[in-house]
């Protein structure tokens, strides 16, 4: 067991956090900076809180670099609540979308899609195992967007760098890699991302939105789902998720200090190989069922083909020994490791630790 008598905790998300920021929370928890309450009691319009989203914003701009022509944005809804504002804020009825699916996430987005009347293109599907070549997508020309999912979650499929789309402006779902790896902004029309897995607690997304794409929402767009009227207010049109923020911006501040999306890339690359390793090197005992390609640095899944029976046994087993949440997705069953930044290498060293010496008792 870790510090503090906390276990490693491989949930997809929400997911661990650093510790260092999760001790930050708890001094901060009764008396905010000298303020005598809480980040979850002031009021979003105080200065106090006013300096925590703008430090917020400030932090990540640094981390990713990002452009002045883009628009930070904290919103709420969960990511699959885009899947919907994304349409409603970039197309008019009748428009053309293209989608790549490569995995359950996006084909939700692309589902989401075509409920408002467009002409929704799944320009190209995978096999929840890999990316399709980039000669087979069917692209249009005149798409308003092409949409997909950096990464995969549930299949472990993630993409090398951002796929070329030519001219069309390219949105990209990241919420389960992002800050796990340095990105060019200036290659996307927009990013988002779930803060739950990578960043902070739930209960606010980041958007980062390109600033000529705003003020073109359909007239039937819901305020609160309208990314110009949430830039033009600071993110702050109402009351927004305050503490996530918060925490957010702590995490920022914590990568700032470990290096930026460079040292977190290294560290995510490394904790990422042992896993894979492990698996490759148990003789087929364990399996990964993603092209090696693209398998994900985030999220590993893994299944044990030859006698499946021990798959309850090694959650099981796994959980006793304080390795918790390895259970994989109910839709696709086997194991699945959520391996976020937080995730420290130490937890990835008792898992495969546990992983060799299930195999040799089982084998």
């Amino acid at each position: 067991m870790a510090a503090h008598g906390r276990v490693f905790n491989f949930s997809a998300g929400p997911a661990m956090l650093p510790l260092e920021v999760l001790e930050q929370t708890q001094r901060d928890t009764l008396n905010f900076n000298g303020s005598g309450m809480s980040v979850m009691e002031m009021s979003h319009r105080s200065k106090a809180f006013e300096g925590i989203i703008k430090q917020a914003e400030a932090d990540l701009r640094t981390l990713l670099s990002i452009p002045d022509n883009y628009k930070v944005l904290f919103v709420q809804g969960g990511a699959s609540t885009q899947f919907a504002a994304i349409p409603l804020n970039f197309t008019q009825e009748g428009d053309t979308v293209d989608y790549i699916v490569t995995g359950a996430w996006s084909k939700k987005a692309y589902e989401e899609a075509a409920k408002f009347e467009l002409i929704a293109n799944m320009v190209a599907k995978g096999d929840n195992k890999s990316v399709p070549a980039r000669d087979s997508w069917k692209l249009s020309p005149d798409a308003k967007y092409v949409h997909y999912c950096d990464n995969e979650t549930i299949g472990g499929v993630e993409f090398q760098g951002a796929p070329d789309v030519g001219d069309v402006p390219l949105i990209a779902d990241m919420s389960s890699n992002f800050l796990s790896k340095p990105v060019d902004v200036s290659k996307y029309a927009m990013i988002y991302a779930g803060a739950q897995k990578n960043v902070g607690p739930s209960g606010v997304v980041i958007a980062i939105v390109r600033e000529d794409l705003l003020g073109k929402a359909r007239p039937s767009c819901p305020t609160m789902l309208n990314y110009a009227i949430a830039a033009e207010n600071g993110s702050m049109y109402n009351t927004p998720p305050c503490w996530p923020i918060y925490v957010c911006g702590l995490v920022f501040q914590h990568l700032l200090k470990l290096g930026g999306l460079a040292g977190a890339r290294e560290r995510n690359v490394k904790k990422a190989q042992l896993l894979y390793d492990t698996i490759a090197g148990s003789n087929g005992f364990y399996f990964s069922p993603v092209e090696e390609s693209v398998r994900s640095k985030m999220n590993v899944p893994f299944t044990i083909p030859s006698k499946p029976e021990l798959e309850k046994a090694f959650v099981a087993e796994a959980t006793a020994a304080q390795l918790l949440e390895l259970k994989g997705h109910r839709s696709v069953g086997g194991m699945r490791a959520s391996i976020y930044n937080a995730m420290p290498h130490e937890g990835v060293e008792a898992l495969t630790k546990f992983m060799t010496e299930f195999q040799a008792k089982n084998a």
